[in-house]
């Protein structure tokens, strides 16, 4: 209730409204006891109302906090002595390393001829809950690519923003929600994300 107050501020009615209402509907005429049936369903309309109303307020909250959270451990990796928790150019040494760590390693692929080649892997932290990233480069700057188990979201295609001189990709493929982020140019961001997406593991 909170948030629907803060995030769907109430506006007020245009003069005469209500009268217009209470014309065309029939309310101004004595009151009848509602049937079941009708009650049932004006009961379910409001449901599905509200909670669409919620799920509006709430999304984009908590995606705004996965990004934020993902772009705080991709400064924080380059801060640190490495970037990185298992290195290797080897993605079938960097998937089984989040064997055993977290519920289910990442899909991992080889970009190296496409320009990107793999670094290594560190498990973040989004939400309480450790995610697998991985890193890679692009010619002097790394790109963090992390994965959040997001099954109860629908596929959705790229959609990039800004967060703190970082341009940063969101995207869901079958149950999981991709962050990718670095400091390259939005076309070499997006042209890596395609190349993740589309190249065979």
């Amino acid at each position: 209730q909170r948030l629907l107050r803060e995030r769907l501020p109430r506006e007020a009615a245009l003069p005469g409204l209500r009268a217009r209402i209470e014309a065309s509907t029939g309310m101004n005429r004595p009151c009848a006891h509602p049937s079941w049936p009708a009650l049932a369903a004006s009961i379910a309309v409001t449901a599905m109302v509200a909670s669409g109303s919620i799920w509006v307020a709430l999304a984009p909250e908590q995606a705004d906090t996965e990004r934020d959270a993902v772009v705080t451990a991709h400064i924080r990796s380059l801060m640190a002595p490495q970037p990185t928790d298992v290195v290797s150019t080897d993605r079938h040494t960097v998937k089984p390393w989040f064997s055993g760590r977290i519920h289910e390693a990442p899909r991992v692929v080889d970009l190296a001829k496409e320009g990107f080649p793999l670094v290594g892997g560190r498990l973040d932290v989004v939400g309480l809950t450790p995610v697998p990233t991985l890193v890679y480069r692009y010619r002097n700057h790394l790109i963090s690519l992390t994965a959040v188990p997001a099954a109860s979201r629908a596929n959705s295609g790229p959609a990039l923003r800004t967060v703190d001189g970082y341009n940063v990709l969101g995207w869901t493929d079958d149950g999981v929600a991709y962050w990718a982020l670095s400091d390259i140019g939005p076309r070499n961001l997006e042209n890596f994300v395609q190349l993740f997406r589309t190249t065979p593991t």
